[in-house]
């Protein structure tokens, strides 16, 4: 599986739950933290797909990717270990850290595997 299979539905997800907790409880902060890596995450794998669609992979991407999941785990984890609440602190602190075993995989392994030339 390819990183930005997941980089770009995962960005999108940290948009709409920005922008779900700025319209719920008004506040700016879930606005800005939200929108702000999803929209670096969407930005990350828009690359890394531009670039996987040249046959080539998108270090660049894969490390921004990995540097944004491991950061929203370590926010959202020490969040989720001081209020104890799984929504939102929880939820997204788990999916960032399987988010970010992904990453570690996938640049471990050399990126995205590129299909050889077919004959």
């Amino acid at each position: 599986m390819h990183d930005f299979c997941f980089t770009i539905p995962y960005g999108l997800l940290l948009v709409a739950g920005g922008l779900f907790g700025y319209l719920r409880k008004g506040s700016t902060t879930s606005l800005a933290g939200g929108v702000g890596s999803g929209l670096l995450l969407i930005i990350a794998g828009y690359l890394s797909l531009k670039a996987f669609g040249k046959k080539k992979n998108s270090y660049l991407a894969l490390i921004l990717e990995t540097v944004c999941a491991a950061a929203l785990t370590w926010v959202m984890g020490q969040r989720y270990m001081q209020t104890s609440k799984f929504m939102p602190a929880g939820l997204v602190a788990g999916i960032s850290a399987l988010m970010t075993g992904f990453y570690l995989y996938k640049l471990a392994t050399g990126g995205n595997h590129i299909p050889a030339k077919a004959e």
